[in-house]
């Protein structure tokens, strides 16, 4: 129970608060009322039952209630301008008393008192109080708007008080929320300033506009039913800048025209200015707690983004300390090295790393150390189950800590590896496809030089036959050629390009045929030894290159033993599998026979083992070998679809392997057959040369041998001697002519045209033209360039024997008459042929005589002209593009003179610009055959 003496203190407190000449109550937070005084108790007499919000007006007992949860211990006193329900105004201050058993302790003071008579600024005072109130309790930047512009409406009795944010390009104001008084619409939304006057200019500037009467005011005089249309006849516009720039506005409307004196002006200024602050502090507040609230998002995002990276990742991650030992790694460390993390924690890295990769290691993780980062890192590190992977490494130190992470770069490293094989082998084809087209075209220019060089000697052998000096000189010249022959082979030979004529041998058997041949090449000094493998399989090769290879080994072998010493030839079976085949680019795996020579000579220093192979390369003194000896048997190994290998060590030694693939055929008996004798013939024989020297000296030797000869200039005119119906026996072609008709192309037509006809190519340089795959094409006789009177005379008794006879029957059998003119076309004709390219002039002109008709030749238009004026011409085939006077003009010219003159234009050009067409004019488009050029000839001078 309560003492006396605190129920003696609680009545003296009592009858003290009833003495007071102004209202003290106590109420909950839900405005229940807990106490009141004798001068509040004497008010709720006049107003029950409605109990102490009875005392209000309306609206002063929603801003109670809504200003009572505000009100909290530690917070203050608010103090709020009321009225009450009998038009009272008063002075209400709201304080909470911590420990009280009242949640809140309400005094009320008339307004009169202590106001000192002035009650307009009183009310302004109370509302400053009351907003800076607001401003510290309200958080929405909305809430604050609008309950700062209820103060000031409601304080200065106008009908509208509002805040919004302006676009001052658009002119616009943007409202989301405006106090009004009852009867008043709201203006929330979007207004633009220039429906309702001009003073926006003045608020641009940052000039308040006050309006007393907008329809005497000249900036709204025009649009004063507007803003009476709004209740706004009377305003004050204040704008709010930031940073220079005009961002909002606090507005205040009245519907009637109104006075606005400079203490109320100041009074909207300073309320302005506070919610200004206000708004862009919970602005910013609201701005710092949501990036707060991102960034601990982003922590816990991030964190767990971390342990995902940590956990998931593929690459290495590990933490270690610049004393090499790890600390942690993740689980990428175990799927890559094997090694569990309770094997690593603890250990240093370095018991990890392959041991010829420590000391690198050891120097990076000293820069580490010294706070420098490692951008790249290569070593190597072993796997639990005794592999090795290879990793490329990126670390940062920070704070005696090593941060690293690792990516597994083991298959890149081996397909780098590959590739610089890959890459290797390509360069190696392309020298090889280069040099093979170098020599290529060198050896078919150096041949033709030998062939004439040869041809005119054994020509000129016959005539000064019993001059002992002068066939003393034609013998050396001889050996010069065969020399120069034998250079043009190997470089063919290098370079893949040498026509190969494979059989299927034993290499065994065809080593123990070259033994005495090895012998007297070595000498005696030398001891050689042949180990043949038991089973040895056969080979599909070119006997003859095969002993050249091995005796270009052998006498290499000689020169690298000074002549002393022992030579071991061996054959066997070999099987070379996939992994060997990949490390050496176009081997194919499989079965091979191995043809390997050793020596016990000097060896070669392993710096230049890699050129060996290459032309003109060797290790001999200048004058004691031309370096292409292993070239040559370089490219015949390779054109044979083969493989080979050289080994050597300095002091003790060189082996050469050369790998054949196995045949499965049974050897082809190779017979000796007895050369006979030089014979000749009477058969005809067409030569087909495109080198007039080379022509000439071959039509020299077959006339020599007694053949009728028969010569064109190229494939297309010895077609044209063909078709014109002389007996051919034997067409002897170059393989490597000018023109669009090749020459298998020829020989393909000549068979057809004149069937059991014999077909000898030859050429110094075949390039694919009758060689495939390295090897002749089957049926195929060639004789390379250059060759002899006696090498021609067998190789024409040889086609020529081996051809099929053409019957009695045959009509082919004698010479036939010239394949008939085309209708309408005389028989014979004077043809004037204009062209400033010798070689296609010359065509022409054999093309025509085959066909009986009367050539002249001119290079250009004067010459033309002065054929003309010489001759009776028939038809004019003239180039449109000569040099000096074009074609057309030629045939304009002639054709003054004769007007009837048939002409047949020539050209390249498909278009033939400047050309007329008609009965008498026509144009054959290069390039043309013999059937094109008589066809052509005989639509122009049909009727003539």
């Amino acid at each position: 129970m309560p003492s006396s003496f605190a129920l003696q203190d609680q009545t003296l407190l009592s009858h003290a608060l009833d003495g007071l000449t102004f209202g003290f109550a106590a109420l909950s937070a839900t405005g229940e009322l807990i106490y009141a005084n004798a001068w509040v108790t004497a008010r709720l007499r006049e107003h029950e039952p409605s109990g102490f919000l009875g005392l209000w007006d309306s609206e002063s007992r929603d801003r109670l209630l809504a200003a009572l949860p505000l009100v909290v211990p530690g917070n203050g006193v608010r103090e709020l301008a009321l009225g009450t329900a009998d038009g009272l105004p008063v002075r209400v201050s709201l304080e909470a008393r911590p420990g009280a058993t009242a949640s809140v302790a309400v005094t009320i003071r008339p307004v009169a008192e202590g106001a000192g008579g002035d009650g307009a600024a009183d009310d302004r005072r109370l509302a400053l109080i009351e907003i800076g109130n607001l401003l510290r309790d309200l958080e929405d930047p909305a809430e604050i708007a609008y309950r700062v512009a209820e103060v000031l409406g409601r304080t200065l009795k106008v009908s509208r008080a509002g805040y919004g944010t302006i676009d001052p390009v658009a002119e616009t104001i943007t409202v989301e929320r405006d106090w009004n008084a009852p009867g008043i619409t709201t203006l929330a939304g979007l207004l633009r300033f220039r429906d309702y006057g001009s003073y926006i200019d003045d608020l641009k500037r940052g000039v308040t506009a006050v309006v007393t009467d907008a329809r005497t005011d000249p900036r709204t005089a025009a649009t004063a039913d507007a803003l009476a249309g709004i209740s706004a006849l009377s305003f004050i516009n204040m704008p709010v800048t930031e940073r220079g720039g005009f961002v909002a506005l606090l507005y205040l409307n009245h519907e009637h025209p109104r006075a606005w004196p400079e203490e109320e002006i100041s009074f909207v200024s300073e309320v302005a200015s506070r919610t200004r602050v206000a708004v862009e502090r919970r602005r910013a507040e609201h701005e710092l707690r949501t990036l707060a609230k991102d960034l601990e998002r982003q922590v816990v995002e991030r964190t767990y983004e971390r342990d995902r990276v940590w956990t998931l990742s593929s690459d290495i991650l590990v933490v270690a300390d610049t004393d090499t030992r790890l600390l942690s790694v993740n689980p990428a460390w175990t799927a890559i090295l094997g090694w569990s993390e309770r094997d690593t924690v603890g250990r240093s890295y370095l018991d990890f790393v392959h041991p010829d990769d420590i000391f690198r290691t050891q120097d990076e993780t000293g820069h580490l150390s010294d706070g420098e980062a490692t951008l790249r890192f290569e070593n190597r590190y072993r796997t639990a189950d005794g592999g090795l992977r290879t990793l490329s490494w990126r670390a940062v130190p920070s704070e005696g800590l090593i941060f690293a992470v690792a990516r597994d770069v083991s298959a890149e490293r081996e397909r780098e590896a590959a590739l610089e094989v890959t890459q290797e082998q390509l360069r190696q084809a392309q020298k090889m496809d280069a040099i093979g087209n170098l020599t290529g075209g060198v050896a078919h220019d150096f041949n033709n030089l030998l062939q004439v060089i040869s041809g005119n000697l054994q020509l000129l052998a016959t005539d000064v036959s019993g001059n002992e000096r002068a066939e003393r000189r034609v013998a050396n010249a001889m050996a010069g050629v065969t020399r120069g022959s034998k250079l043009a082979a190997q470089l063919l030979a290098f370079g893949r390009r040498q026509p190969l004529a494979p059989k299927v041998v034993n290499i065994g058997r065809f080593i123990r045929d070259m033994d005495e041949l090895l012998r007297r090449a070595l000498g005696e000094a030398i001891d050689v030894e042949t180990v043949i493998a038991g089973g040895l399989w056969n080979t599909l090769v070119d006997p003859s290159n095969v002993e050249n290879a091995l005796l270009n080994l052998a006498i290499n072998a000689r020169d690298a033993m000074n002549g002393q010493g022992r030579l071991t030839v061996e054959a066997g079976n070999a099987l070379l599998d996939d992994a060997y085949a990949k490390a050496h680019g176009d081997l194919r795996p499989g079965q091979y026979v191995m043809l390997a020579v050793t020596d016990t000579g000097a060896g070669i220093p392993q710096d230049i083992l890699g050129q060996v192979f290459d032309p003109f390369f060797t290790t001999k003194p200048e004058g004691r070998g031309t370096g292409l000896g292993l070239s040559m048997v370089y490219g015949f190994v390779k054109q044979s679809g083969g493989h080979v290998k050289i080994y050597s060590e300095p002091g003790e030694g060189t082996t050469v392997k050369i790998y054949l693939p196995r045949s499965v055929q049974g050897e082809d008996r190779v017979v000796e057959v007895e050369e006979e004798g030089v014979r000749g013939g009477d058969e005809t024989i067409l030569v087909a040369e495109d080198d007039e020297a080379v022509r000439e000296t071959v039509v020299g030797l077959l006339a020599d041998l007694g053949y009728r000869v028969l010569k064109a200039r190229d494939a297309e005119s010895a077609l044209s001697i063909i078709e014109s119906g002389i007996a051919i026996d034997l067409l002897f072609t170059d393989v490597v002519m000018p023109g669009p008709l090749r020459s298998p192309e020829l020989a393909r037509k000549a068979a057809e045209r004149q069937p059991g006809i014999g077909v000898l190519f030859t050429s110094g340089y075949t390039e694919n033209a009758i060689v495939h795959g390295g090897r002749l094409d089957e049926g195929v006789e060639l004789l390379s360039k250059p060759y002899s009177r006696e090498a021609l005379a067998r190789k024409i008794r040889h086609v020529l024997a081996g051809r099929v006879p053409r019957t009695p029957g045959d009509p082919k059998a004698a010479p036939a008459p010239s394949m008939p003119s085309p209708k309408g076309a005389p028989a014979s004709l004077r043809v004037l042929v204009v062209e400033d390219d010798a070689l296609i002039r010359m065509s022409i002109a054999e093309m025509l005589e085959s066909r009986g008709h009367i050539v002249f030749e001119a290079g250009d238009g004067i010459e033309a002209m002065r054929w003309h004026g010489a001759e009776d011409i028939d038809i004019l085939l003239t180039d449109v593009g000569l040099p000096g006077m074009n074609g057309v003009e030629v045939a304009e010219r002639m054709r003054e003179a004769q007007p009837s003159l048939p002409v047949l234009f020539a050209t390249g050009d498909q278009t033939a610009n400047g050309v007329e067409r008609d009965a008498r004019t026509a144009i054959i488009v290069k390039p043309y055959g013999v059937a094109d050029l008589i066809e052509a000839i005989g639509r122009i001078t049909r009727g003539s």
